[in-house]
């Protein structure tokens, strides 16, 4: 790896915003309803957003100034004036008119009707719902906190969650949100955008023991831990386990017809035991066959 190295007092807010944006990412989308003191609605997407609290629940949102000229945003002078907000979470039928609300209309123009969304009356707070968004999320605003005075700087709104709203329809058979059926979009740098679909979402095993603590890499043997045949993934999976396989169990999968045969080949050819071993432990844990890759690696 050639590592660029870049000292951020040398770019300009343009340029570390292309930066930050394409590497910070994905960004999940925080499609805020307010309203002003007048009863003005507006509704505006942010990408600086996530939750950041859960008792209590907390969402926090960043709408910056504008690089421009330094101005600041409907979002934020509304929450000013009256500290609620309705965050919309963003689903794939509704991110083409999400960003139809970013462009900078005038003050008083309600985004709902140039976008073509629902509002739908909220029950605690005062700005509207999208209705056509599954996951609404009422909130008070607790504080604003702002991060700098030039165009670009942030205003970190702090939203506490008062009501969940959630289409049914989302949800699996335990009334838990299903991220097969939610079908999130999150923000990445310049025009690009990302899905959350069925054929990119994995999980990430976890220890199964009592104590739910892995040994971790710095345990391993060397010739495990410099493998030139194990990936960064197979090494993590590895490091999970609270122990490693005993001896005399080691001993008893190498007897097994399934171990037999690679047993015969690498007896007495110590330059290829390693690499053989290595691959079928990387088999094995491709398989998720963790404790098994580990008997294999300790022949």
């Amino acid at each position: 790896m050639k590592l660029k190295t870049i000292d951020a007092s040398s770019l300009t807010p343009a340029e570390m915003q292309v930066y930050l944006h394409h590497a910070i990412a994905p960004r999940p989308i925080c499609f805020v309803s307010t309203i002003d003191k007048r009863g003005e609605v507006n509704l505006s997407p942010f990408s600086f957003f996530n939750v950041f609290s859960i008792n209590p629940p907390i969402c926090v949102f960043s709408p910056t100034s504008r690089a421009r000229d330094n101005t600041t945003k409907h979002t934020l002078e509304n929450v000013l004036e009256v500290p609620e907000c309705v965050i919309n979470i963003v689903n794939y039928d509704m991110v083409q008119q999400t960003y139809l609300t970013s462009m900078d209309y005038k003050k008083g123009v309600n985004e709902f009707s140039k976008a073509g969304f629902t509002e739908l009356a909220s029950e605690t707070v005062k700005p509207p719902r999208v209705a056509e968004s599954t996951i609404q999320l009422e909130c008070v605003v607790n504080d604003v906190i702002s991060l700098g005075k030039n165009g670009g700087a942030g205003n970190l709104v702090i939203a506490e969650v008062r009501r969940i709203h959630m289409d049914e329809a989302i949800l699996d058979d335990n009334d838990k949100i299903d991220p097969h059926k939610i079908d999130l979009v999150a923000r990445l740098g310049g025009d690009w955008y990302c899905r959350v679909t069925g054929d990119n979402l994995f999980k990430i095993s976890k220890p199964a023991g009592s104590a739910g603590i892995g040994i971790g890499v710095d345990a391993f043997p060397q010739d495990v831990k410099n493998s030139k045949i194990l990936t960064g993934i197979n090494l993590g999976l590895l490091g999970l386990v609270e122990t490693l396989p005993s001896d005399e169990e080691v001993e008893a999968f190498s007897q097994t017809d399934e171990m037999k045969e690679l047993v015969d080949v690498i007896i007495g050819d110590s330059r290829i035991r390693t690499q053989h071993l290595h691959l079928k432990a990387k088999q094995l844990l491709d398989s998720g066959r963790v404790i098994d890759a580990w008997k294999v690696l300790l022949m």
